[in-house]
């Protein structure tokens, strides 16, 4: 027989401001992620389908935009319309593990808004934990990443990187992405249900973010645009994990743990921003 579900615990509401209690907060906040495991597979479900529905490409959405940007960058660097500098890895290999790694964070990044987007009806009418929809974010974002592991499994087997302890940490790398560009992600998405400005800038931020990243050259310190790649914190992350993933020792082993570590910390502040400013958000957008 089927578990029956998890009852949404009754509680009393009062006018003091959350924050009052902290501990009592995180309680509630740590109940509610509990209890909104089977509804957020639910929205993730709803999102997924609907995300490749009416389409004619369908699923196969999920591999085009990586490998059509990766193919630009591939071309023009084989007809030596631009030069870049050498890289540890063949090239064609390089730009495609990078391109993946950057549309693992840049979903993870616009994923918390999306949800929250088709999720707006629900916000309105229907009182449910909102957990659900931080754990639906990450849940599209492991679905998305799992789908492009059908590209990545291939390049390894072709160019033959070595298997070994690095390997087995490249799941640890994946998880720094989602979880920055999630917590990056839930500031937004919170302001992003009242402004479309928010969601049209972050496309636009997001454009120019991977330029200013690893993805389709090495890291350089020359000039600006050099500086800011060293300061990006999405450079240590996609770094050690391309590394992880090709069998070479991380150059930035220690700046990846210094981001990761700051990650979970932004991650903790970002959750209590969304549960304390979400429910005054959602009472304007019912007026």
């Amino acid at each position: 027989m089927d578990s029956p579900p998890e009852k949404i615990p009754v509680r009393t509401y009062s006018p003091a401001p959350a924050m009052a209690d902290p501990l009592n907060l995180l309680r509630e906040m740590f109940a509610d992620l509990r209890i909104s495991r089977g509804l957020a597979w639910q929205i993730t479900l709803r999102d997924f389908k609907a995300l490749y529905r009416q389409s004619y490409a369908g699923y196969l959405w999920a591999f085009l935009p990586p490998l059509f940007a990766s193919a630009t960058f591939i071309i023009l660097q084989s007809g030596n319309v631009v030069n870049f500098a050498k890289t540890d890895i063949p090239y064609v290999a390089f730009v495609l593990i990078g391109t993946i790694l950057w549309q693992v964070f840049a979903d993870s990044l616009s994923n918390p808004m999306r949800v929250m987007q088709s999720s707006k009806p629900m916000l309105t009418k229907i009182n449910f934990p909102r957990e659900a929809l931080i754990l639906s974010a990450l849940q599209m974002s492991l679905i998305n990443f799992a789908i492009r592991l059908v590209i990545l499994i291939p390049i390894a087997l072709w160019f033959r990187f070595p298997i070994g302890g690095g390997t087995l940490l490249f799941p640890v790398g994946i998880l720094a992405l989602i979880l920055l560009g999630t917590t990056i992600g839930l500031f937004l998405a919170t302001i992003g249900m009242l402004y479309q400005d928010v969601a049209r800038g972050l496309m636009l931020v997001t454009n120019l973010w991977m330029f200013l990243t690893p993805v389709v050259f090495p890291v350089t310190g020359n000039g600006l645009a050099g500086r800011l790649m060293q300061i990006n914190p999405v450079t240590p992350l996609l770094e050690t994990s391309r590394d992880w993933f090709t069998g070479k020792q991380p150059d930035m082993l220690g700046q990846f743990l210094l981001i990761t570590a700051l990650t979970l910390v932004g991650l903790a502040i970002a959750w209590i921003v969304y549960r304390i400013f979400l429910p005054r958000v959602i009472e304007r957008l019912g007026m």
